[in-house]
């Protein structure tokens, strides 16, 4: 599997809009084009952040499915100029690979994500991800050049402060 996680920064007092267009309009159009939405999350240390993870099987998968939703999808067409507007940079995004297991059953609490240069070492993980380098399939969506580890685990640790949006279910 390849996850992309994407932090948003969105425009002062955007991300409630964000989230209700994306929640709408664009988990149901992107599952069916085979994208798995592994959780949307407020960032619970900064009001104009959205921070989600999205799943693909695959490289080649990635591009079909990105393509399908942004190229050739009515809800992008349709719905995506708005969530665009409530957005300042959306090209923070990372390509991993999960280390062990990527699948959990929560829909309220509050995560921590560790992102790291280096390999993390946490107890009990709810995820772990390592940096997938190789070429970006689709460069419509840029994705960060460094490569970064990530961790995300349960409780309010150190790191990038996480609660699932309303509705959001990790899965």
């Amino acid at each position: 599997m390849i996850v992309e996680l994407r932090q948003y920064t969105l425009k002062p007092g955007q991300r409630d809009t964000l989230v209700d267009i994306f929640q709408r309009h664009f988990v149901h159009t992107q599952q069916a084009v085979g994208i798995t939405l592994i959780g949307l999350f407020h960032d619970l240390d900064n009001p104009d952040k959205f921070v989600w993870l999205r799943g693909f099987p695959d490289m080649d998968s990635r591009k079909a499915a990105l393509a399908a939703f942004y190229e050739h999808g009515e809800a992008w067409k349709t719905h995506g100029p708005a969530a665009n507007a409530t957005m300042l940079d959306s090209d923070d995004v990372l390509l991993l690979r999960p280390l062990g297991k990527t699948a959990i059953e929560v829909a309220h609490g509050q995560y921590t994500a560790i992102i790291s240069p280096d390999p993390i070492e946490v107890a009990d993980p709810v995820m772990s991800f390592e940096p997938l380098v190789t070429e970006n399939t689709y460069p419509r969506l840029p994705v960060r050049a460094d490569k970064m580890y990530v961790s995300i685990q349960p409780g309010d640790g150190k790191g990038l402060r996480l609660r699932p949006t309303a509705g959001s279910a990790m899965r």
